[in-house]
C-alpha cells in the first residue's frame, strides 16, 4: 500500500461507506487524516461501517447527504466542513449505475427522462456541486479534488449510455475545475475499470469471467487499488493537474 502522512489534513469522500468509497475513507485515515464520510442519510450499513472505523481508533465522522438533491449537497459539504475544521482533499466518489443490470446501447427505450435524471444529478452535477461549496475552504489550504470517472468515460462501454455520458461529463468536469480553481487547487480524476464492488459482486459468473479476459493482467481491480491512486493525486502529484489517471487491470490496453 502506498505509505504517506496526512497528520492534520482532512479529507471529505462522498459515498465513502463502501465500495471504492469506502476503500478510500480506509486509506486516507489510516495515513492520519480525518476525514468526513458522505453517505445517504437512510443509509444504516453505512452508519454502521462509520462505527467500525471509529472503533479500530480512526478520526472518522458521518456526512449524511444525498449530493444529487440541490441544496442538500451543498450544506453536507459546509457541514463537514465546519466540523472537521477546514478542508485540504475532497474526493467526488458518489455514483450510481442507475441500473441493477447493464442497458445494452441499441436499447434507447430503457434509458428512460428518469433514468438519466438520477444518472446525471448523481454522477456530474453532484460532484460540481460539491467541488463548488468546498473550494473556498480548498483554497485556504492549496488542497486537492480527485472525481471518480470511468473507464466509460473514455470510450469504453458502461453499465448504460447514459452512465458512459455523465462519466464523460465527469472528465470534462475535471479540466474545467482543474482550469478555474487553479493555482490554488489541483484538481485530477480517476478512471476505474471494473472493480470489485457491491454492484460488480452482483453479477453473474459469465460477466465476471469476460471483464477478467479482457483485461491485459486477467483479473478486475481491487477498491483499494483505486484508492491507491486517489491517495496519489492527493497527497502526491504536486505538478498534476487536469488529468485522468486510468487503473483498470489493462482493459483499455
Amino acid at each position: 500500500m502506498l505509505k504517506v502522512k496526512l497528520d492534520g489534513k482532512c479529507a471529505l469522500v462522498t459515498g465513502g461507506a463502501s465500495g471504492i468509497g469506502l476503500a478510500c475513507v480506509t486509506m486516507l485515515a489510516e495515513s492520519g487524516a480525518a476525514v468526513a464520510v458522505n453517505h445517504l442519510p437512510q443509509d444504516e450499513a453505512g452508519i454502521a461501517r462509520i462505527a467500525k472505523l471509529r472503533d479500530r481508533g480512526l478520526n472518522v465522522i458521518a456526512a449524511p447527504g444525498n449530493v444529487a438533491i440541490p441544496g442538500e449537497a451543498e450544506h453536507m459539504v459546509e457541514t463537514a466542513i465546519t466540523a472537521l475544521g477546514g478542508l485540504d482533499y475532497l474526493v467526488n466518489n458518489a455514483g450510481t449505475p442507475g441500473t441493477a443490470n447493464p442497458i445494452p446501447p441499441d436499447n434507447l427505450d430503457a434509458l428512460t427522462e428518469g433514468l438519466w435524471d438520477i444518472i446525471l444529478n448523481t454522477n456530474l452535477i453532484g460532484p460540481f456541486r460539491c467541488a463548488r461549496a468546498a473550494a473556498p475552504a480548498l483554497r485556504q489550504r492549496c488542497g486537492a479534488i480527485v472525481n471518480l470517472a470511468s473507464i466509460a468515460g473514455l470510450g469504453r462501454q458502461g453499465s448504460s449510455s447514459a452512465y458512459s455520458a455523465s462519466k464523460a461529463g465527469v472528465v470534462s468536469l475535471t479540466r474545467s475545475l482543474a482550469r478555474g480553481l487553479a493555482p490554488e487547487v489541483r484538481v485530477n480524476a480517476v478512471a476505474p475499470g471494473q472493480t470489485r464492488t457491491p454492484w460488480t459482486e452482483g453479477w453473474p459468473e459469465e460477466r465476471k469471467a469476460w471483464a477478467r479476459s479482457i483485461a491485459a493482467l486477467n483479473r478486475i481491480s481491487e477498491p483499494e487499488e483505486i484508492a491507491e491512486a486517489v491517495l496519489f493525486l492527493c497527497a502526491g502529484a504536486a505538478a498534476m493537474t487536469g488529468q485522468v489517471l486510468v487503473v483498470d487491470s489493462g482493459m483499455t490496453l
